[in-house]
């Protein structure tokens, strides 16, 4: 079974795919955690090109293209080998992220991206998507928050550097997504602690 987590920055998803995670194997689950881009070592190298440098460095295009090169590396390595050996796969990110940052928020060209499905992710679907909310305002000081702890070691990227009005849309773009998509994406609210969000998830999982 794959299983996806989407949303904006600083929606949670890292902590929701470790919760997810830790209870399916409670219940004896094999479970195999990655994320997107990166979950290989050559997608990585191209996550840190996307995420880091000037906000200008890429168009949305070239976004498309970085991402779906690393996207065919973890699919073929990583994704499809799991599936094939009945293991639960959950994934930060996958190619939702891809339409809703690059072709909504970010104006790359819709026909390219859907030639890039078909050529670097195929039939490598999700079973489940479940798409973190909250208002856009909240997850960036969350982001920002988790930057600012020296213990982290983390920093604002590319993506969270682009400023309100591209977050909000990328907000809106993932609403709209689980609306045309309700039998795949379920929306989540992300707002509380973790573990209500985390018995949100679960109660949809089950139902």
């Amino acid at each position: 079974m794959f299983i996806t987590f989407e949303g904006g920055e600083g929606t949670g998803k890292s902590t929701q795919v470790k919760l997810l995670a830790e209870r399916l194997r409670a219940e004896g689950k094999v479970v195999v955690t990655t994320r997107e881009p990166g979950g290989t070592p050559d997608a990585e190298a191209l996550r840190n090109l996307l995420v880091s440098g000037d906000v200008a460095r890429w168009t949305a295009n070239e976004e498309l293209l970085l991402n779906f090169a690393a996207r065919g590396s973890h699919v073929r390595n990583v994704i499809v080998p799991a599936l094939v050996a009945n293991k639960i796969v959950i994934c930060d990110r996958f190619v939702d992220s891809s339409y809703v940052y690059q072709c909504v928020a970010g104006n790359a060209r819709e026909s390219l991206f859907a030639e890039l499905v078909r050529a670097l992710a195929g039939d490598t679907t999700p079973k489940f998507t479940f798409i973190l909310d909250i208002e856009a305002q909240l997850a960036m000081s969350r982001a920002a928050s988790r930057n600012g702890n020296q213990s982290s070691g983390t920093r604002a990227d590319r993506y969270e550097l682009k400023g309100p009005a591209f977050h909000q849309k990328v907000r809106q773009g993932f609403a709209e997504l689980a609306k045309r998509h309700p039998n795949r994406c379920h929306l989540i609210d992300a707002n509380g602690p973790a573990e209500q969000v985390a018995a949100r998830i679960w109660a949809k999982l089950n139902g």
